[in-house]
């Protein structure tokens, strides 16, 4: 039983929790700002809906809300997932170029015995 309780409380599966139920949430924002851009497109084509829009006898209103909805969803992801993340391990972890305390205290060994 202790096995699965570390299991539970491993950080990686409590993130991954998190993400999955903040994604949810927000694909009833997608979803609607998708409905939003898409009745403006047919407003420009003069449609009443994108589900009305016809072009050469074949129905685009299912691809086109599929390309929409997965364009915006990889935009946000991207300012408002990678973009940050990115920046935060770049200032808060150490790179690799990076001494590390042994590497600096070992450097002060050294040169406190070559004195």
């Amino acid at each position: 039983m202790s096995g699965f309780k570390a299991f539970l409380l491993r950080g990686n599966l409590v993130e991954l929790a998190v993400a999955f139920i903040m994604g949810v949430a927000f694909s009833s924002v997608v979803e609607s700002f998708t409905r939003l851009l898409t009745d403006t497109i047919a407003k420009v084509f003069g449609a009443k809906e994108v589900g009305s829009i016809i072009v050469g006898g074949i129905d685009i209103a299912p691809f086109l809300n599929a390309v929409i909805g997965f364009g915006l969803l990889a935009v946000v992801v991207y300012f408002a997932i990678v973009v940050p993340v990115t920046k935060a391990r770049e200032r808060f972890a150490p790179t690799e170029d990076t001494p590390t305390e042994l590497d600096l205290l070992t450097d002060i060994r050294d040169a406190l015995t070559k004195k």
